[in-house]
């Protein structure tokens, strides 16, 4: 597995409000509108940034076969 401790992990306020307008982006996509319909009722427990995390997480793991 790749490791990334070279990589510094920073999180500067640009970096927060990067986040914050694409997590807002991924949510009001289709897609991921589509996968929460799909999910358990557990995921309406968990925060919008841990479900946009979860669903990238998802999708790039299927995207990785």
């Amino acid at each position: 597995m790749t490791s990334f401790s070279s990589v510094s992990m920073r999180n500067t306020p640009e970096d927060s409000e990067i986040w914050a307008n694409l997590r807002e982006a991924i949510a009001n996509s289709s897609g991921f509108q589509g996968w929460q319909q799909q999910q358990t009722a557990d995921l309406a427990a968990l925060s919008l940034d841990k479900q946009v995390r979860l669903y990238l997480r998802e999708t790039l793991e299927t995207l990785a076969y």
